[in-house]
């Protein structure tokens, strides 16, 4: 099987359809597996998940570190 995009977060990522959550980085053959594996994956909210084509290092999608709500009273 040839792995040409890997799904990546600089934290442990974590998804239901994950093979074994927890890990860095992921390998996928299907562009479009790996993306969609990374849109329903998470982690830290400070971190974001990519996914990079292998050979050329193009990332190809990128899932931003989400934004926590301002708690404060002021508008």
């Amino acid at each position: 099987m040839n792995s040409e995009f890997r799904l990546e977060s600089n934290q442990p990522i974590a998804g239901r359809f994950l093979p074994s959550p927890g890990a860095q980085e992921y390998f996928f053959s299907d562009m479009d597996l790996a993306i969609t594996m990374a849109a329903k994956s998470f982690t830290r909210p400070s971190s974001e998940i990519r996914v990079v084509h292998v050979p050329t290092g193009e990332v190809v999608f990128r899932k931003l570190p989400q934004q926590r709500p301002n708690l404060s009273d002021e508008p």
